[in-house]
C-alpha cells in the first residue's frame, strides 16, 4: 500500500478544500515545493499534486508551482488538474512527472483518454470524483448521471497505472473514507484503485488496508498530514513496518 501525501495548488499557495468547495479553503504553504520537499523527507514514496485552478479553469494555471515540486524533489509525482490535452500530458511529463491524472477528459474527451494511455502506458491515472455516487467534473463543479463504476469500467481495458477514487462529501472533512464506495469499485474493475478523501487518523488508514485485496494498492492523504492527525512517518510504518 502506497500512501501518497496531496499537495493541492490553488493561487500558487498549498491549500486544501473542504467536500471540493473552493471558497472553503485552508492555506497551508505559500510555496507548494517546501510541503513537497517535507513529505519527501520524511520518507513518502510517491506525491500526489492537484493544480485546483486548473481543474476549474479547464487547462494547467500552476504550472510553474509544479515545475519547482518536480525539481524540489526527488520521488515520483502524479499530476492532475485541468489536463485535457494529449500537448499538455505530453508538457507535464516532459518536466519530470512519473504519471498525470486524467479527470473530467474521461468523459468530456474519452478518446484523449485512450490516446493518452496508448501513447504513455503506465504513466495515465484516472481521477473519479463522485458526489453521491456519480461522477463530478470541471473541478468538481457539475456532477454527471454516470457512476464511478460505470466511467472505471469503459476504461478498464487500457493501459492505466492507477483510478484515484475521490468521495467528494468526506473530502477534507477528516471524518473518514467512503470504504464502501471504494472497495465497490475497486473489485469492479482490474486497473489499480488509490484510495481518496476522509483520511482523518491512522485508523482510517487500518480500515483502507483492510480492503487491499479487493485491488486498493494506495491511499492519498491531505489534510490530516496538514493538520498533525496523521504523522506520515506512522502512516508508513502502518503499511511498512520496520522499513
Amino acid at each position: 500500500m502506497i500512501v501518497y501525501p496531496a499537495v493541492d495548488i490553488k493561487g500558487g499557495a498549498a491549500v486544501r478544500l473542504t467536500q471540493g468547495d473552493l471558497a472553503r479553503e485552508t492555506r497551508y504553504d505559500d510555496r507548494p515545493e517546501d510541503a513537497a520537499k517535507r513529505w519527501a523527507s520524511e520518507g513518502a514514496a510517491w506525491l500526489h499534486v492537484v493544480d485546483l485552478d486548473g481543474a476549474v479553469a479547464g487547462a494547467p494555471r500552476n504550472l510553474d508551482a509544479i515545475r519547482r515540486i518536480l525539481g524540489a524533489v526527488s520521488i515520483p509525482v502524479q499530476v492532475g488538474g485541468g489536463i485535457r490535452r494529449l500537448e499538455t500530458v505530453e508538457e507535464i511529463l516532459g518536466a519530470g512527472a512519473a504519471r498525470v491524472v486524467l479527470g473530467t477528459a474521461a468523459l468530456a474527451d474519452p478518446d484523449l483518454v485512450e490516446e493518452a494511455a496508448e501513447r504513455f502506458p503506465g504513466r495515465i491515472t484516472l481521477g473519479l470524483d463522485a458526489r453521491g455516487g456519480k461522477v463530478a467534473v470541471r473541478g468538481w463543479v457539475e456532477t454527471s448521471g454516470e457512476s464511478a463504476v460505470e466511467v472505471a469500467r469503459r476504461f478498464d481495458a487500457l493501459s492505466l497505472a492507477a483510478i484515484v477514487y475521490t468521495d467528494i462529501e468526506v473530502d477534507g472533512t477528516l471524518r473518514g473514507p467512503n470504504l464502501a464506495a471504494t472497495e465497490a469499485l475497486a473489485r469492479a474493475v482490474r486497473t489499480p484503485v488509490i484510495a481518496s478523501g476522509g483520511i482523518g487518523s491512522l485508523d482510517d488508514l487500518r480500515r483502507v488496508a483492510e480492503i487491499e485485496k479487493a485491488g486498493v494498492t494506495g491511499v492519498i492523504v491531505g489534510r490530516a498530514l496538514y493538520t498533525g492527525d496523521v504523522r506520515l512517518r506512522d502512516a508508513l510504518a502502518l503499511f511498512h513496518p520496520g522499513a
